[in-house]
């Protein structure tokens, strides 16, 4: 069940803290609407890991697309002799 606190708890950060477990994020609201998001640093680093690796994918499947930076079986011989 997601963890959802007004972000006037915030005046009391050590309890909004305590709720923040790894894997299991904090929905602050304003005015009754999603506002913020208080992550664990894990997670946090954890998704900006996986944002990069699909980027970086998307590059990959786009340069397929593109017959970009292929090589022919010569060129990769050749680069493996090296």
């Amino acid at each position: 069940m997601p963890n959802i606190l007004p972000i006037s708890d915030l005046r009391n950060y050590n309890e909004v803290l305590k709720n923040c477990q790894v894997g299991e994020p904090v929905f602050l609201t304003k005015n009754g609407r999603g506002r913020f998001v208080v992550l664990d640093i894990e997670d946090y680093e954890r998704e900006r890991a996986e944002k990069k690796l699909l980027m970086k994918l998307k590059e990959a499947e786009e340069a397929v697309k593109n017959g970009e930076n292929w090589l022919s079986l010569e060129e990769v011989k050749a680069a493996l002799e090296e």
